[in-house]
């Protein structure tokens, strides 16, 4: 399921790494998932039960999630 968050409290977050980048909806690999990415450094941070996790120890690297999607041909989006 898709992350649903209010519009103005998506425009405040940020990613809490250094660069403080804004964050987007959803995961590289799955932009339903439950998840918000950097739109810097790319980390994916998890989303539960509608509240957003934004700690970097919760968060995915993203060479993590490509590693992942390489070795999962169903997430290839075709």
């Amino acid at each position: 399921m898709a992350v649903t968050l209010d519009e103005q409290l998506l425009e405040i977050l940020a990613c809490p790494s250094e660069d403080h980048a804004p964050l987007r909806p959803g995961s590289p690999d799955d932009p339903e998932a439950d998840a918000l990415t950097c739109t810097s450094c790319g980390r994916v941070y998890p989303v539960r039960d509608g509240i957003p996790v934004l700690l970097l120890d919760e968060a995915t690297e993203a060479t993590e999630v490509t590693e992942r999607a390489e070795k999962d041909p169903a997430t290839d989006g075709d």
